[in-house]
């Protein structure tokens, strides 16, 4: 059985590399979360979860994470990717979206914030706050734009 995360942050990284694959590498490096192996999550938050502005990994670890990516070789192509959290008024319960594109980090970060709006009214759950990050890169040959929710545990800090 696995144990429920209790912290949380956003992170965003964006990179050049030598492939697609490199790229999304150097950009989770840049996020902080490049020396870990990453678990994607659907797009929950658990309740009284609590924000931590930073979250240093061990190296290794499994990291549970919500994240949306974008890999590009179309030079000069602006890429982005977002996440936000919508989280409830009551135990800070919270839902998780992501979205990538050919776009720009303000319409990503737009799109995610009107689905987080949009999963917590189908979940008629109250919102007190929505946190998001983002962000945008130009394609030089091959890049990448990453933002996530990487989730931890305060016991292991």
């Amino acid at each position: 059985m696995f144990e429920t995360p209790d912290i949380y942050t956003l992170v965003a990284g964006t990179s050049e590399g030598t492939s697609k694959l490199g790229a999304f590498d150097n950009a989770i490096l840049k996020a902080g979360v490049g020396n870990t192996n990453l678990i994607k999550l659907s797009s929950i938050l658990p309740p009284k979860a609590v924000f931590k502005q930073k979250i240093v990994y061990p190296r290794g670890v499994l990291v549970p994470i919500a994240y949306g990516s974008i890999s590009s070789d179309k030079k000069g192509e602006i890429i982005a990717a977002a996440v936000a959290i919508a989280i409830s008024v009551e135990e800070g319960f919270g839902v998780i979206m992501e979205h990538s594109g050919a776009t720009s980090a303000k319409n990503a970060e737009e799109t995610v914030i009107r689905m987080a709006e949009d999963a917590m009214k189908h979940r008629n759950i109250e919102i007190k706050e929505i946190i998001s990050k983002s962000s945008e890169h130009t394609v030089e040959n091959f890049g990448c734009a990453f933002a996530a929710v990487p989730m931890w545990y305060s016991n292991l800090l």
